[in-house]
């Protein structure tokens, strides 16, 4: 235990660093899984063919192995490919998919009939009734499954470290490949320490964030 606060004191700045790279990636990927991720619910959750392909390509993407799709991400050509955050973000928001597609087109599908068609006596067009009366009924939804996707997020970027992405798994890379030194053990606690309690963080951020834009008329 002694060893481990030794490593931790002094080595805080390198932790704060690997942090705000673990941060970084997370965050891109995930604000890009969203946009896509929700584009797709929106417009394919009336129409059945293209909601099942739009779910069946997410789960088949989620369904590969990270350390493959990141091997994959090397050959490609920039900006995606290579080294760096670039393929490691580029591959979270892949991998972050599923959970948001299958919850917004499950958000917006439950969103109660009599409200959609009492918007549509009143002469609202599709659209409008999507993004003024389906969307914020099916917010929570959609919010949970972006937490989920954060969530995974967070625990695969650490196996970006092999095409030299940011964030704790360059600790954790770091730490095997010294294995049996003196710092090794204290190094990989640290950095598996670091995700969790990035996980937990950001699992209290998104519940925050479900109950603080929930309309208080629909929440739970």
């Amino acid at each position: 235990m002694a060893a481990f606060w030794n490593y931790l004191s002094s080595n805080f700045d390198t932790l704060a660093e690997h942090a705000w790279g673990h941060f970084y990636v997370v965050a891109l990927g995930l604000t890009l899984s969203s946009i896509i991720g929700i584009s797709l619910g929106m417009l394919s959750y009336r129409n059945p063919t293209a909601r099942a392909a739009s779910l069946n390509t997410s789960a088949i993407i989620l369904t590969i192995p990270s350390l493959a799709l990141f091997a994959i991400m090397l050959t490609l050509p920039p900006p995606i490919g290579g080294l760096g955050a670039r393929p490691v973000i580029a591959g979270l928001a892949l991998y972050g998919l599923l959970p948001i597609v299958r919850n917004t087109i499950v958000g917006l599908n439950e969103v109660d009939q009599a409200i959609v068609e009492s918007a549509l006596g009143m002469g609202m067009g599709r659209r409008e009734r999507l993004f003024r009366i389906e969307a914020p009924l099916a917010w929570p939804v959609i919010v949970t499954g972006i937490r989920v996707s954060g969530l995974l997020m967070v625990a695969i970027a650490t196996i970006g470290s092999i095409v030299n992405g940011p964030g704790f798994g360059q600790m954790l890379l770091s730490a095997l490949a010294r294995i049996g030194s003196a710092t090794a053990t204290p190094q990989a606690l640290v950095g598996t320490l670091g995700v969790i309690v990035f996980g937990i963080c950001l699992d209290g951020l998104f519940r925050l964030l479900v109950h603080y834009t929930t309309p208080r008329g629909i929440r739970g």
